[in-house]
């Protein structure tokens, strides 16, 4: 009886190691998972954000004034635009390389529609290349990830 008591110990005893051993690798996997959320994406905006992150064109409406602490793209999108759908990957990646020293937005022209008229949005995609200094710079149509670079680090970063 005594060495039967002993065994489903030891068994209970294994049982709550693995069970902990379970749980600290659980525990892991949700870190590395956070992690990966928290890997720089582009933000999608709606109207209320773009006046506050990016320009507020209602107070201003003759000046641009940049109101972000780091040069921006802010694509212009629709969710069932073909081109859009090739570039949204590469903005994704070009966020993730560059990581802080730019910011990419997306804004969804079907939700944003006061937005996009305001920006004079005819085409899709339409990409605004907007420096911490000076006059943003609009872009129309599909871009290649080489092209993006180019624009990103002349236009936006001032590298020559």
């Amino acid at each position: 009886m005594a060495a039967l008591m002993l065994i489903s110990m030891s068994a209970c005893g294994n049982a709550q190691k693995s069970t902990n051993e379970q749980g600290n690798d659980q525990t892991k996997e949700q870190s590395n998972n956070v992690q990966k959320e928290n890997k720089m994406k582009p933000i999608k905006l709606t109207k209320a954000e773009f006046l506050t992150k990016v320009a507020n064109f209602e107070t201003s409406p003759n000046e641009w004034k940049y109101l972000g602490d780091k040069p921006a793209i802010v694509d212009f999108y629709a969710d069932w635009c073909g081109p859009c759908k090739m570039v949204a990957p590469i903005l994704e990646q070009l966020q993730e390389e560059y990581g802080d020293s730019i910011q990419v937005y997306k804004v969804d022209t079907d939700a944003e529609q006061e937005l996009a008229a305001a920006f004079g949005i005819r085409s899709i995609p339409s990409l605004l290349f907007i420096p911490k200094e000076g006059q943003p710079q609009m872009a129309m149509g599909a871009m290649s990830k080489g092209d993006f670079k180019k624009a990103i680090d002349q236009v936006l970063l001032n590298k020559k």
